[in-house]
């Protein structure tokens, strides 16, 4: 689905700075019901003056809005990242497109703010999120799943209502600066971690080796551990199979498992031991070292 409206408070206005976007999901069939909805938006590198910073880009659904103060607000997703990453960032906006396609008077859209670690909101054109000012293949666009429904299906709000952003004296953003994100080691909200390498240290003492490995005395192999969940992020090296896998899984979780979280790459490391024969061998092992995980 591509965006049929963008708007921007940008730099030339009060601060917050956001971006809006709108999506047309009138061609949608009678009957679907939302399966999964990632919104997907480009991020270049930016002002080379934000280049070391963490930023935050959170993303939330209109819930209402007000000609007197400011639009009821739904907090949907939030990645946090370094300001020089380049890529494509994916949010899980589910809940959002669920209600729209219930009662499409909801559909207002999508509203996504950038701040720093000192709660300072960032223009996200001056962050590098293109917008419909990017080249075309670069443009923002939403990616939505669907399914036949039996039945018209009513869709229950989540439990809290919809975040209003209080009047502050700072610019702070209306959430927290540390919520979860996808370079951080929580990313759902029930805290379990996303597919990423975390450290091991292979000692050859403790597994007994020394009395024929003379160098080195242990190494760093590293192992992959974590969720694959959807959305798989960019970040989560996830093969296409896993992609489909994960949609799977969500309209058929007993039946088919969520993709696995395994070494993509490896790398080799040397090893200086001796042979049966008491010749002193070094050899390259390959295959020894975890370099990167993904989703598979």
């Amino acid at each position: 689905l591509g965006s049929t409206v963008e708007q921007d408070r940008d730099i030339f206005s009060p601060k917050p700075y956001w971006k809006e976007f709108r999506f047309d999901l009138t061609q949608v069939p009678t009957g679907e019901s939302v399966t999964a909805a990632e919104f997907r938006i480009y991020k270049a590198r930016g002002v080379t003056r934000h280049a070391n910073t963490t930023l935050h880009v959170s993303i939330y659904e209109i819930a209402a809005e007000h000609s007197n103060r400011e639009s009821d607000l739904f907090l949907l997703d939030v990645q946090d990242l370094r300001a020089g990453t380049e890529g494509w960032l994916v949010f899980d906006v589910t809940a959002a497109s669920n209600h729209w396609l219930v009662d499409r008077k909801y559909n207002l859209g999508l509203r996504l703010y950038v701040e720093t670690d000192d709660g300072h909101s960032v223009d996200p054109g001056s962050a590098g999120l293109l917008g419909r000012r990017g080249p075309r293949s670069k443009q923002p666009f939403m990616v939505t799943f669907f399914r036949a429904s039996p039945s018209p299906t009513r869709v229950t709000r989540a439990a809290k209502p919809p975040r209003r952003r209080q009047p502050k004296k700072t610019n702070d953003l209306p959430h927290p600066n540390k919520l979860p994100g996808i370079f951080d080691d929580v990313h759902a909200a029930d805290g379990r971690q996303v597919c990423r390498r975390h450290e091991l240290y292979v000692s050859f003492q403790d597994l007994g080796w020394l009395d024929w490995v003379i160098a080195p005395q242990g190494y760093s192999a590293y192992y992959c551990e974590g969720e694959c969940a959807f959305p798989l992020d960019s970040c989560m090296n996830a093969t296409n199979h896993a992609i489909l896998q994960s949609l799977v899984h969500l309209m058929k979780p007993e039946a088919v498992p969520k993709a696995c979280c395994a070494p993509t790459k490896l790398s080799a490391t040397s090893v200086l031991y001796y042979d049966s024969n008491n010749n002193v061998i070094l050899k390259k092992h390959r295959n020894m070292v975890v370099k990167s995980c993904g989703c598979h």
